[in-house]
């Protein structure tokens, strides 16, 4: 028979003048998870939209961040010749098409699970335990794809590229491998501590290893002669300084009260709902990604102007989508934290607001893009022909980036409900199913590489529709449940109910 002081250890954990019912949770909730339920509707949806904002805004700087080490990178070797700039550049394009899809679609898992029990489970340390169980889940699907880079010889010649790029991209990735661990933990890191509502290290950490990253691929690159090699040593090594760097943060300065120690034996228990998850976030983040791989290996069939034009919009392409991937990171993990509150209505606001919001920052991108079409193309190249080309596909680029913004929030949103399948299985109707195949068909029968862009805008509407149709029609009430349920699925405790009950 549970004795007085335990109940009074218990009841510490409670808000001051709480008392303990049916209904009460076990662990303070963050400010933010708390309701206001005297508010004025227009101030509840005012208030989350800034919420949101607030939480986005170092995320996608961190992502812009991340992306700099490789676009950095790319630039210095480009000096040393044409073969090394199109080989980094390459390998690169396929390391973020195979494994920093484990980092940013496999950790996925830790947006669902761990910000659900940062704010549902009993015991605080569950949230260390899914860190745990993260890094060596994912180690393990890293791994497989380490052997994927070691034997990529073979690979990119029945893809037909280029004897040098089959030759120098494959050693190019051996040398990339211990590295790429460092940024699948790094990546793992940071959502641990974005669960726990803390969302500026991941930056902070980003403004000292970004320059440290360039300083390194000159050095190595250019002074220590080590030439093209150099490049994937010296962004392994950010990398690694990355990870630690934020672990250290976590350890002195804020994160560590949700760590409670190494218990390998409890993170190795439970696997197969992360890994589940880990996986389904792979598919879903990479078929859109890949998506976007197809139409460049596309455009570089339709000839040279066409394939340096198509260059100068990914390149812009992917610096603007970390505004909505920011955005989806910052929803799920609030979603996360709602349902694992049991704030069903709070949680069906919070994805409503974030659809809203990706809406407004991508009608300013459109705005931004439509009023700079005819000069964008000067920024990477001065060919009239480019620019010129550039200027007629940007409207299509421009177009979609509404329905990007929508992907990007209402994604996250599915990913916070631990609905990552459903977002894969858009995507692979969408894209595969229809906008595709549509595009490439456009692209060769007279449209060229603004049939491509059609494409895709046609399939970003489709994803962006149909995905805010779903997280709108969602039962809320179930979503809640289902929170508390994966979290007892993953061995993270009885539910707060019976927890209660118990004492």
């Amino acid at each position: 028979m549970t004795d007085t002081s335990s109940f009074s250890t218990l009841t510490s954990k409670l808000p001051p003048q709480a008392s303990p019912d049916e209904s009460t949770s076990l662990l303070r909730k963050p400010p933010s998870v708390m309701t206001d339920t005297e508010e004025p509707w227009y101030r509840q949806w005012l208030s989350e939209i800034w919420l949101l904002t607030r939480a986005s805004i170092p995320v996608i700087l961190a992502y812009t961040l991340q992306n700099s080490l490789q676009t950095v990178s790319v630039l210095i070797v480009g000096r040393l010749s044409p073969e090394a700039l199109a080989t980094a550049a390459f390998s690169y394009m396929f390391a973020m098409a195979t494994a920093w899809l484990v980092a940013l679609g496999g950790t996925t898992a830790l947006d669902t699970l761990a910000s659900s029990s940062f704010t549902g489970s009993q015991n605080k340390h569950d949230l260390g335990i899914l860190l745990q169980r993260g890094i060596i889940i994912l180690s393990a699907f890293y791994a497989i794809i380490a052997v994927l880079w070691w034997f990529s010889e073979p690979i990119f010649r029945a893809m037909g590229q280029e004897e040098f790029i089959c030759v120098e991209s494959a050693k190019f990735l051996r040398i990339l491998i211990p590295g790429g661990l460092g940024y699948v933990w790094f990546e793992t890191m940071k959502k641990y501590l974005q669960a726990q509502e803390i969302h500026r290290p991941g930056t902070y950490v980003l403004l000292i290893t970004s320059p440290l990253s360039a300083l390194l691929n000159y050095l190595l690159i250019h002074k220590a002669g080590m030439g093209l090699y150099g490049a994937p040593l010296a962004t392994g090594i950010a990398y690694w300084c990355s990870f630690l760097l934020l672990a250290a943060y976590a350890t002195f300065v804020q994160g560590k009260a949700c760590w409670g120690g190494l218990d390998l034996r409890r993170a190795c228990a439970h696997i197969w709902p992360f890994a589940r998850l880990a996986l389904l976030g792979f598919i879903h983040v990479g078929t859109e990604w890949w998506a976007f791989e197809i139409v460049a290996l596309a455009a570089g069939r339709l000839g040279t102007i066409s394939l340096a034009a198509q260059s100068v919009i990914m390149t812009a392409d992917q610096i603007i989508n970390t505004i909505p991937f920011g955005l989806g990171v910052a929803a799920s993990a609030r979603l996360g934290n709602l349902l694992g509150a049991k704030r069903a209505r709070d949680a069906e606001r919070a994805a409503h607001c974030a659809a809203i919001l990706s809406a407004i920052l991508g009608a300013l991108i459109l705005t931004v893009l439509m009023s700079t079409k005819d000069v964008f193309g000067r920024i990477f190249n001065d060919d009239e022909r480019v620019v010129e080309l550039v200027s007629e596909v940007m409207p299509y680029v421009a177009l979609f980036q509404i329905a990007d913004g929508l992907n990007g929030s209402c994604g996250g949103a599915l990913r916070g409900m631990g609905r990552q399948w459903v977002g894969a299985l858009v995507n692979l109707i969408s894209y595969y199913g229809g906008a595709l195949p549509a595009g490439i068909y456009l692209a060769f029968h007279g449209w060229g590489l603004a049939g491509l862009w059609i494409g895709q805008c046609v399939a970003l509407y489709l994803v962006g529709a149909l995905e805010w149709v779903i997280v709108g029609s969602s039962n809320w009430e179930k979503e809640v449940k289902r929170a508390l349920d994966r979290l007892e699925d993953g061995g993270m405790g009885a539910h707060v109910e019976d927890a209660v009950g118990e004492v």
